[in-house]
């Protein structure tokens, strides 16, 4: 009889064996699983967000340079003026010159 329980013992150690084996074999598919699902996520976010940051610098940068080339022209356009301003003013002053002589 002991014998028997022996037999049976050992059998049962085995299954359990077996069951462990498949029981890890399943525990390492999800993890990696997990894991490369992760990462996927992980890249996706890092590409998307690589992009909105680009596309925000592009857009800033074009904003920069539309306020730099609108300055400029008002900054043409005003030393314009000026030298008109002052080109009559030479103008006024040579008339009120030649006109007193």
């Amino acid at each position: 009889m002991i014998k028997g329980h022996i037999k049976l013992s050992v059998l049962l150690v085995l299954i359990l064996l077996s069951a462990c084996a498949e029981f890890k074999e399943a525990g390492r598919t999800v993890g990696h699983t997990t894991r490369d699902v992760t990462t996927e996520i992980g890249h996706g976010t890092r590409d998307i967000t690589r992009e909105i940051g680009h596309g925000t610098r592009d857009v800033a940068r074009e904003i920069g340079h539309g306020t730099r080339d609108a300055a400029r022209e008002i900054g043409h356009g005003t030393r314009e003026a000026v030298h008109a301003i002052g080109d009559g003013a030479k103008e006024t002053v040579r008339s009120l010159t030649d006109d007193g002589e």
